[in-house]
């Protein structure tokens, strides 16, 4: 769907196609239907304002040759050094991934420092790193995800079926860090991504229902919508003109476009243009922390704030995994399902290395539960041995739940005695009782100042023996 717009130099109307038709100026956007029109308005502005870096979207004076060079056939401006070798990395077709290890690579360097220290004689504790492997295959624990160490013997997949095991030679040092941003959910908002690679997993079911139960409760709710198919809106029946787009690139206040759709549950709806929305995205300098920047200060008057991420790793849902603090899985239970987990806890773990936030993995919801199929009860049961307690009682399949975005319904409010809204139930019941446990403890912790760090990370639902043996 093309984005409509009228030329701010020229006033002719024209669909918006390309990254440099649209320039941010003084909280503002100002659209352009030519680089001819572009470029007037640049040196209209050049005895005041002047031009708008295309890297860091700053504006600045042009004064240097290396600050207006030409990329792709069009004049680029770039503010300093840095922004003109992104532009021209970008231009090279350098992917996005590439720049952000780049950004990440002295951080992530620094785990090497300890092994030169052994040549100093005031380094004995150096050794102790090579110690964390005793055996020569360690089943990671992943601590910065909140995974509880799995028994394969116990597992009851055959071996030719059974979900890849994730391997590490070594811990990761920045592990203990992480657990602490989990739980600190005092004044501000709960925010749970419900997010996985496997499309038809139910998670705009989850984001919906879980957000529907939690306002049924009397809690404030914010449903945000990062997926560009608007599914959402369709599940809840909701229609409005204004959308996440709207927030992004427009600038728009979040009071200013979302919809209250129930009693406690305010909706941030997206639709196709979202597409058009990371091409903004990708013409920012901190790319991947926009959604943070736009949502934060109005997510502060929310108890929780749930996101329905899209089927991919997208930017956007990289935004979305910096802006939440938790995430939340829901598998199918079948075979693929299973496989897929592994690229969720390695994208997780991605997030905290190289974006530098401490998300985690607060929980795994099985889907489409069946007693009766013996592959319902093997994935359940390993997803059980895998995650310990942070794996979520299995929502049972019912026909009701496919029936009830037809009716622009929760699960609450079409079928609200089936087996489904029961086990949805239950998962907000946990939320809400994990929120508790972690406002307790923060109490603890503020009356024990220093010894926060030296427990083991907390479990998600209280303190499990999952969370004992990590």
């Amino acid at each position: 769907m093309a984005i409509s717009e009228t030329c701010s130099v020229c006033t002719n109307a024209f669909d918006v196609q390309f990254r440099y038709q649209m320039e941010e100026r003084d909280n503002a956007f100002l659209f352009f239907c030519s680089q001819k029109c572009l470029e007037a308005s640049h040196r209209a502005g050049n005895d005041g304002e002047g031009a708008t870096c295309d890297g860091c979207a700053k504006r600045f004076n042009p004064s240097l040759v290396s600050q207006v060079f030409y990329v792709g056939g069009k004049r680029t401006y770039a503010c300093s050094l840095g922004c003109r070798a992104q532009l021209i990395r970008e231009a090279s077709g350098t992917r996005l991934g590439d720049i952000a290890r780049e950004a990440a690579a002295p951080r992530v360097e620094r785990p090497a420092d300890p092994v030169a220290v052994p040549a100093m004689p005031a380094a004995p504790a150096a050794p102790a790193a090579p110690a964390a492997p005793p055996s020569t295959r360690v089943v990671s624990t992943l601590p910065t995800l909140g995974v509880a160490p799995a028994s394969p013997p116990r597992a009851p997949l055959r071996a030719a079926e059974a979900p890849p095991t994730v391997v590490t030679s070594t811990p990761q040092p920045k592990a203990p860090a992480a657990p602490t941003d989990l739980a600190v959910v005092g004044p501000r908002p709960q925010r749970i991504a419900v997010f996985n690679h496997k499309g038809g997993t139910g998670k705009t079911t989850t984001a919906v229902s879980l957000a529907a139960g939690l306002a049924a409760k009397g809690a404030k709710v914010l449903l945000v919508d990062t997926d560009a198919q608007g599914n959402v809106s369709v599940s809840l029946g909701a229609k409005g003109e204004r959308s996440l787009y709207h927030v992004l690139v427009m600038g728009l206040r979040v009071a200013d476009v979302v919809t209250q759709v129930r009693p406690g549950l305010d909706l941030l709806p997206s639709n196709e243009t979202l597409a058009a929305a990371e091409l903004y995205l990708a013409g920012r300098q901190n790319r991947d922390r926009v959604l943070r920047d736009r949502l934060q200060a109005a997510s502060e008057g929310y108890d929780y704030v749930v996101l329905d991420c899209s089927p991919s790793l997208s930017l956007m849902n990289q935004n979305a995994l910096v802006f939440a603090e938790s995430v939340l899985c829901p598998v199918a239970c079948d075979y693929l399902s299973l496989v897929g987990v592994r690229q969720v806890i390695k994208t997780v773990k991605n997030v905290n290395a190289l974006l530098h936030h401490p998300v985690q993995i607060w929980g795994v919801l099985p889907t489409m539960y069946d007693a009766r199929a013996n592959i319902c009860r093997e994935a359940v049961a390993t997803l059980k041995n895998h995650f310990g307690d942070r794996c979520l009682p299995p929502i049972r399949a019912a026909i009701k739940i496919k029936e009830a975005p037809a009716q622009g319904q929760s699960i609450f409010e079409y079928a609200a005695g089936s087996n489904a809204a029961e086990d949805y139930g239950t998962v907000v019941d946990t939320v809400i009782a994990a929120r508790a446990a972690s406002e307790r403890e923060l109490q603890a912790n503020a009356r024990i100042p220093r010894e926060g760090a030296q427990r083991p990370a907390a479990a998600p639902f209280g303190r499990g023996a999952a969370a004992a043996s990590v």
